[in-house]
């Protein structure tokens, strides 16, 4: 289930994004729920992990 707050984990930290990085990450992960995908899948996470990664290299 930690998958499935990921997105919320993404929310909490948008303010710290650029916009265009926030954008793709949104049209990534909406991709991937239009494909059949899911929010507890670990493609998520990994969206999460860049989003992060990219504050912390801010």
């Amino acid at each position: 289930m930690a998958e499935a707050n990921a997105i919320q984990e993404i929310s909490s930290i948008a303010r710290h994004l650029p916009l265009e990085v926030l954008q793709d990450i949104n049209q990534r992960i909406g991709d991937w729920l239009t494909s059949g995908g899911n929010k507890n899948d670990p493609y998520i996470r990994q969206q999460l992990r860049f989003a992060q990664r990219f504050v912390k290299e801010s």
